[in-house]
């Protein structure tokens, strides 16, 4: 199989399905695909935006394996890449080009092992779920997932493919970014105390974000599993002002709330406002929920059983696994490839992790 899925990367690959882009010609190509290796393939376009994802299924009934992955690369611009990054590019163990580890390796698994099914049918029912926008804020999921248990049934797990190295991943904090608007008054720099200024508010604001950071890393909930332990706040951009003798009107904090499973972004966030002035309007941009899977249930222990070490681990990034998760889906993430070679510059995959997966997900629908 390992011949096949590498073919098939090569053609993912050459997609540039780049967030800011349309999907459509990898998704009409995908859809294609699993029609004729028997599934069948529910669409649904994206509301905003000329893009779309997919929901097929192989067999009838309850039950089964979902195996979920998104659709969309990070951009290139601004890498030195030392090859095309939409030409996948052999050199030694290795396969190079954007999106081979982040996730384009695990939907050529998933695909080869779909196109096996015609001769050789899976006992339980397959389904494969395919995203947009995932990399910009899982915008395209939640357009999603309440068509998953209508259209596919409800399968006894979902495994989404993100790079873990093949290690059975059961977490990660889920994520909220805001936009904050200070609304100040315009005068000129030589009278302004009589004005308000609004990156004074901005300044507000990031010191009541450093102020609940401090809180959360000594009074919030505590999970050892991740490098920081608690919930985080991070602000990431600030803009505002015209010129140095204008009194600013106008300033925006762009920040983030990644929160553990134990807590709500809600309460993070009323906490901050509380102690806000007035003239700060925040609003949300978008947000993807946390993971907190329990290793013990039978569907994970069976995939854990697979893997060459069965421990589970937590990741530090965000995935699309706790839209499936609150869906009461069993779900895990675990795929080929380490998040280390993602969204870089000659971004990559080793050959084997590559047949490793195969090899897992073949047992794991077959078994």
């Amino acid at each position: 199989m390992q011949p096949r899925v590498e073919e098939l990367l090569a053609r993912l690959v050459a997609f540039p399905t780049v967030s800011a882009s349309s999907n459509l010609a990898l998704i009409d190509w995908v859809q294609e695909f699993l029609q004729d290796a028997g599934f069948c393939v529910t669409r649904i376009d994206a509301q905003d935006a000329p893009k779309a994802g997919l929901l097929a299924k192989f067999g009838a009934g309850d039950g089964g394996t979902l195996l979920s992955a998104h659709s969309d690369v990070v951009p290139t611009e601004g890498q030195d890449w030392s090859v095309d990054p939409f030409a996948l590019t052999p050199r030694g163990d290795r396969l190079h080009g954007r999106g081979t580890t982040d996730m384009k390796g695990f939907v050529a698994c998933v695909l080869a092992l779909a196109e096996s099914f015609r001769e050789t049918p899976p006992a339980r029912p397959v389904s494969i779920a395919l995203s947009w926008d995932e990399e910009v804020g899982c915008r395209g999921i939640p357009q999603m997932i309440d068509h998953v248990i209508p259209v596919l049934g409800k399968p006894d797990l979902c495994v989404v493919g993100e790079p873990t190295l093949m290690r059975l991943a059961v977490g990660h904090k889920g994520k909220a970014s805001y936009r904050a608007t200070c609304h100040g008054e315009p005068g000129h720099s030589a009278m302004a105390p009589r004005f308000i200024n609004a990156l004074h508010l901005a300044a507000d604001l990031i010191t009541a974000l450093r102020r609940e950071q401090t809180r959360l890393l000594a009074e919030g909930a505590q999970d050892g599993a991740y490098d920081i332990p608690s919930s985080t706040v991070h602000a990431g951009k600030m803009r505002g002002g015209v010129a140095l003798n204008i009194v600013p009107e106008l300033a925006e904090v762009d920040f983030e709330i990644r929160h553990l499973a134990a807590e709500q972004p809600q309460d993070i966030l009323e906490r901050i406002r509380s102690v806000l002035p007035e003239g700060v309007d925040i609003a949300q941009v978008s947000a993807y929920p946390g993971l907190d899977s329990d290793p013990a249930l039978p569907a994970i222990r069976r995939l854990a059983a697979l893997l060459p070490d069965p421990t589970p681990i937590k990741v530090s990034y965000g995935t699309e696994a706790g839209f499936f998760a609150a869906q009461k889906i069993p779900t895990v993430v675990c795929g080929p490839g380490t998040m280390n070679d993602g969204h870089q510059p000659d971004e990559s995959i080793a050959r084997d992790q590559l047949g490793l997966c195969s090899d897992v997900l073949n047992r794991l629908v077959r078994g």
